[in-house]
């Protein structure tokens, strides 16, 4: 028995195949199998019939034809096609590269190289802007308090002329003004600006104003984890009033399209196309005068700060 068919026999019966079985799957006959398996090439007709047997076989029992020819292929001579074939090896076309496809070939690199360097400085540029929109210093230090002058007292002065005399009148009292509405940055506490909103004891309106697009509007009692007052993608020209008797939490999606006051007093949002986080907090106790301060969150003091020092 020749290596070949041992291959073979050990092949099909470990698939549990007898040669009757690899008759009716290769339709070859059996008398032809037996001669394969005991390297008896002389029953077969001839050499071409014995390569096509070889490769049918491998199939049937799940062997890779091509690597079994080729190990075994001092047992199975070559066919006459083959010896022809291989007489006269087949010539290979010589490469030619003109200079127009070099130039051309250096060209597309060139391309390729430079527009990867333009994206990686698009890319560190892009990052660079981010990163200075985030930055909290660079805050505009607008004065937001809107600063009411109180109206000066007036005395009608009566004079009367009977017998020359002059009779002055009576003074009314003035009654005290109530102090303008400030708001001042207090602090900030991970990416929320906090504003203390003065003076004491006054019920206070917010009105938030989405003008340009929609843009997501969240407003929560007490802090960014209280009850949610609203929280949707408020379209354009929405506006949303509330009572400042508890501290009150917005966030709005566009800075740049919302426009939150306080009694009419502007808050300083950055007015850039990205997220604003602010709290609003009712001063505690009694309410001051009629001076007024502002900070901005990067706490430096805006014109008319000293007045509101004063009186704070």
């Amino acid at each position: 028995m020749s290596d070949l068919g041992a291959l073979l026999r050990k092949a099909r019966e470990e698939r549990g195949l007898t040669l009757d079985d690899v008759q009716e799957i290769t339709k070859i006959r059996k008398r032809y199998l037996e001669a394969i398996e005991s390297g008896d090439h002389s029953v077969l007709p001839g050499t071409f019939y014995l390569r096509a047997f070889v490769k049918n076989y491998c199939d049937a029992v799940g062997l890779d034809a091509d690597e079994v020819l080729r190990l075994y292929q001092h047992e199975i001579p070559a066919s006459v096609t083959d010896q022809i074939v291989e007489a006269v090896p087949a010539r290979q076309p010589k490469r030619v590269r003109t200079r127009s496809s070099e130039r051309i070939s250096k060209l597309g690199f060139n391309i390729m190289m430079w527009s990867f360097l333009i994206l990686i400085v698009v890319v560190v540029w892009v990052y660079f802007v981010n990163q200075k929109a985030d930055d909290p210093d660079e805050i505009d230090n607008t004065n937001i308090t809107d600063q009411a002058s109180p109206a000066p007292p007036t005395q009608s002065p009566n004079s009367s002329n009977d017998g020359g005399t002059t009779t002055p009148s009576a003074t009314p009292t003035p009654t005290p003004s109530q102090s303008p509405t400030t708001v001042t940055f207090s602090s900030k506490v991970g990416k929320v600006d906090h504003y203390d909103v003065a003076p004491a004891g006054v019920l206070h309106k917010v009105e938030i104003k989405i003008s340009g697009g929609p843009s997501w509007t969240e407003v929560r009692s007490g802090s960014s984890s209280g009850k949610a007052i609203i929280s949707e993608t408020a379209p354009d020209g929405s506006a949303f009033t509330y009572d400042l008797d508890q501290p009150l939490y917005i966030n709005v999606g566009r800075a740049d399209l919302s426009s939150i006051t306080v009694d009419g007093v502007q808050i300083n949002d950055g007015d850039r196309a990205g997220s604003k986080k602010i709290q609003l907090n009712p001063a505690e106790g009694t309410g001051g005068t009629e001076g007024t301060s502002t900070q901005s969150p990067d706490n430096s003091s805006t014109p008319g700060d000293s007045a509101g020092t004063e009186n704070q």
